[in-house]
């Protein structure tokens, strides 16, 4: 983290003193122009040219073609978060303090252990990734739809998946077990 964003996060701190609510432009936001890289395997981040961050939240970034763009979409995540928050009776974090990352819950897709490390060889096509029960297709590619992973789900597996709009691996994995008899919850 540089000066600038430390002495911005410093400063944001302690302007949150002022209200018990806050929203996005009560955070520090960092907007950055970056060089784009539009390769094979290169992240939906690497591919846009702006990215927006909130210093010291390390989930909460966006990326697009502008620098308004980014901070649109930034605000739209921002939104979803603090109402998730919300709902889980938690407490937004203070602006300018540091938030940890927090790893969803993994118990479905580990219920399928065998099963999610054959997928996720087979139909991912890594020889390892960290999946959890909010993974989904939409985190391993970055092409327009899924269709492309349903494909590939159903001639591996037999399965269609392709109604499974959200691409949620949980989801798909019980799917694909029920489909083969290994239901754990049977």
């Amino acid at each position: 983290m540089s000066l600038r964003e430390t002495l911005a996060a410093a400063w944001k701190f302690c302007l949150s003193f002022r209200r018990s609510e806050w929203e996005l432009n009560d955070y520090p936001v960092v907007v950055r122009e970056q060089k784009t890289d539009q390769g094979y395997g290169a992240s939906r981040f690497q591919q846009q040219r702006y990215l927006a961050r909130v210093v010291k939240w390390w989930v909460l970034t966006g990326g697009g073609d502008t620098a308004q763009q980014v901070v649109r979409e930034l605000t739209v995540q921002f939104d979803k978060i603090k109402t998730d928050w919300q709902h889980r009776g938690k407490p937004l974090p203070r602006p300018g303090t540091e938030v940890p990352i927090e790893f969803a819950p993994s118990e479905h897709v580990h219920a399928h252990s065998e099963l999610t490390e054959d997928f996720i060889r087979r139909v991912l096509g890594l020889d390892w990734a960290f999946v959890s029960d909010g993974s989904s297709l939409w985190d391993f590619h970055t092409n327009e739809t899924n269709d492309a992973l349903h494909a590939k789900i159903k001639e591996t597996y037999g399965v269609d998946v392709s109604d499974i709009e959200s691409g949620n691996l949980a989801e798909i994995l019980d799917r694909i077990a029920t489909k083969q008899g290994r239901d754990p919850n049977a």
